[in-house]
């Protein structure tokens, strides 16, 4: 019996605390991160003043609000920026330090790790993630799944079962979207940790600019229908939550322009330059959508909106013929490089922040900020306290949404990784490649295309921000010192102030190992 009255009094307390938290979440703003899949900032016309199209939606959300000209993903391509996103700590302080993830991948956050939407949660929100997770989670397994790679097929599944250690495990109530990219089997829509419907059919499409690799499709899944299909769930996710008197997350992790690139019909043209034209400008019309569910609403009136991309422009926008420097579009604007390179044009991403009554409309910040400072931001919006063990790369930026700067106190430098896990450090204009060349698909990539080349490269961003002048060899006092800095966030486990962290997988990398040689 005092068993069971310990047991309701616990319960009941928990209870109230809970409510406590929503009463208090009531005053807090809902929050919707909208990140586009591989969106270049060059192909913002709001960031390029030569852009071949126009992004109306987007520069209408960048005039209501402040649009950040040095910010940056944590990686130069998705899984790990991704990561990033959701846990405040650099993914290559996991067991993935090179590349990214395919649709069988098993799960990358650890089960003990809080995230994100598991934080808001706990201090009164409704969390959704609609869209892209690309984070890895177990499908039901007929086979081994290890054994099924090796032998170089994918494993056998049951889509009549639940996944695990997806977004519901990590944090979010609600969930509607995929596993991994467009290109990336199996295709297969997830609500709720349940597949939708079970493949009856295999699909693969080798068309140069509408590629997917062979793989079980669901037979509710059209590729062309899915950025609409995401962005209707999104709109009606945002209208159902205005009535609710609880703050809500919605993370909105679109598809596009990520290939394949397959705008539909009433998109082909309408950029006057190619397809991936075209496609920008379709999702230009879907970050509109949302916007006008938002708009629309004046109970959705405190509503802070953040648009962001995973990474740079993807290479493949180009295709073989230069369709796009013809046309006069450069996406990555004056930066060099591409999607998985070191170089800026591989990380530097368009970055707004709409916040009616608190963000000042058309504001402009050069501050030095990554997709790894959502955590800590968030955790101050909402005076909460992380741990040491908690968004140890993550440092709050919204002390600049109020018009103030970044704590350089806290976190010194930031750092990024390329797809081929090279890195980059940068602390005030100076930015330091522990690499010869581009680390991803850009020239110089090759060994014979390094050869020869200096061991790093360093740049002066505020003179050169197109990376033209390797400084390497006339400020080697630059390149120890940030080496140095580089090299102590790694065996700290974290960049910012606090205690000393493990990362996970090998202490020592083959990266690490080749920059210290």
């Amino acid at each position: 019996m005092k068993f069971l009255n310990l047991l309701g009094f616990v319960v009941c307390a928990l209870l109230v605390l809970r409510s406590e938290a929503i009463a208090e979440a009531n005053e807090a703003p809902n929050i919707i991160i909208i990140l586009a899949d591989d969106l270049g900032i060059g192909d913002v016309s709001a960031y390029n003043e030569s852009s071949a199209w126009e992004t109306p939606h987007i520069d209408r959300l960048a005039a209501s609000g402040m649009r950040f000209t040095d910010a940056h993903s944590n990686a130069a391509l998705c899984t790990p920026t991704r990561y990033g996103i959701m846990t405040g700590r650099y993914a290559w302080r996991t067991r993935l330090k090179s590349s990214g993830f395919n649709g069988y991948s098993r799960p990358l956050i650890a089960d003990e790790r809080l995230t994100m939407p598991e934080m808001l949660s706990e201090n009164g929100y409704e969390t959704a993630l609609i869209g892209k997770w690309h984070l890895g989670w177990n499908w039901h397994y007929l086979e081994d799944r290890e054994l099924a790679i090796e032998e170089g097929r994918f494993p056998k599944i049951d889509f009549s079962k639940p996944v695990s250690s997806g977004p519901k495990e990590n944090g979010f109530n609600y969930s509607f979207g995929l596993m991994a990219s467009l290109s990336s089997p199996p295709f297969v829509y997830v609500e709720n940790g349940m597949p939708t419907s079970i493949p009856e059919a295999t699909s693969v499409n080798y068309d140069e600019k509408a590629f997917w690799r062979k793989g079980p499709i669901g037979t509710d899944f059209k590729h062309v229908d899915v950025l609409p299909e995401l962005t209707r769930r999104a709109v009606s996710y945002i209208e159902e939550k205005a009535s609710e008197n609880q703050p809500f997350f919605l993370y909105f992790a679109m598809t596009a322009p990520h290939a394949p690139i397959i705008p539909p019909s009433e998109y082909i043209g309408k950029s006057n330059t190619n397809a991936y034209g075209d496609f920008v400008l379709m999702v230009d019309d879907m970050v509109g959508q949302v916007l006008q569910a938002v708009e629309s609403d004046p109970r959705l009136r405190k509503t802070l909106i953040v648009f962001t991309s995973d990474n740079g422009q993807l290479p493949r926008a180009d295709f073989d013929d230069d369709e796009l420097p013809l046309a006069g579009q450069k996406g990555s604007y004056i930066y060099r490089g591409k999607k998985f390179d070191i170089y800026e044009g591989g990380h530097r991403v368009p970055f707004i922040v709409s916040w009616p009554g608190e963000v000042e409309a058309g504001s402009l910040s050069s501050e030095t900020i990554s997709t790894v400072d959502f955590m800590a931001t968030f955790a101050e919006l909402r005076s909460v306290t992380l741990s040491d063990q908690e968004a140890e790369d993550s440092l709050s930026f919204l002390p600049v949404l109020r018009g103030g700067k970044m704590d350089t106190e806290k976190r010194v430098a930031t750092v990024v990784h390329s797809s081929d896990g090279r890195f980059a450090i940068r602390k005030g204009d100076w930015k330091l490649v522990l690499w010869p060349g581009s680390g991803g698909w850009a020239y110089p990539k090759t060994a014979d295309e390094m050869a020869g080349l200096p061991r790093f490269q360093l740049y002066n961003l505020a003179k050169d921000p197109g990376e033209t002048l390797n400084l390497y060899s006339k400020h080697p006092e630059r390149v120890t010192e940030l080496k140095a800095l580089l090299e102590e966030y790694v065996d700290a486990g974290r960049s910012t102030r606090g205690a000393k962290q493990r990362n996970d997988g090998d202490a020592r990398w083959e990266q690490l190992e080749w920059m210290s040689r």
